[in-house]
């Protein structure tokens, strides 16, 4: 019997890992989990309230608290973390020894146009940006995180990658 599989989705805001690990969970049967929704519930507070009250550090403690308990857990499952998860407290390596993790490596230029319009409200971190504000985000948030995003198991790159293609890089990875 195969033991559990955590497939851990990883990449900056906008790249679709809630979109697509809901996808992706459903086509493996797996249970879907959003590592933001995780804390929220865990501390009974929403992620701008956290950040508010306690700041970035204690938001960040938390965040690896959580990751560790989802990733010691015995079933398999998809998880999407936040665009800043895999770069704080070594998380990356935590994600990579437990977990088969996966970058969404979308272009910013369609990260940009998904989070034009009524999204940004939903993120705190984009709200009251214009496109080229939000454009130039996107691009210092990439350059600060490329590195520990690159250290994924698997790297999906472009607007349009489907279950399929991961399924194969997935069978490819545990194969090896």
């Amino acid at each position: 019997m195969m033991k559990s599989l955590k497939v851990v989705l990883v990449g900056l805001p906008g790249s679709g890992k809630s979109t697509f690990g809901k996808q992706l969970a459903q086509v493996l049967g797996f249970t879907y989990l959003d590592l933001d929704q995780v804390i929220e519930d865990s501390h009974a507070l929403t992620i701008p309230e956290i950040f508010s009250r306690y700041g970035e550090g204690k938001f960040r403690e938390w965040e690896t608290e959580s990751l560790e308990k989802l990733l010691l857990r015995e079933d398999s499952f998809v998880l999407a973390t936040g665009g800043g998860a895999p770069c704080f407290n070594d998380n990356m390596d935590l994600i990579n020894q437990h977990g088969m993790s996966v970058f969404l490596d979308v272009p910013l230029d369609i990260i940009s146009s998904r989070l034009r319009s009524s999204k940004v409200q939903n993120r705190p971190m984009f709200e009251g940006m214009d496109q080229g504000e939000i454009s130039l985000k996107l691009k210092s948030l990439l350059t600060q995180r490329e590195f520990f995003y690159n250290q994924a198991k698997i790297k999906l790159s472009g607007e349009d990658f489907s279950t399929e293609l991961l399924m194969y890089e997935l069978i490819n990875q545990l194969k090896s």
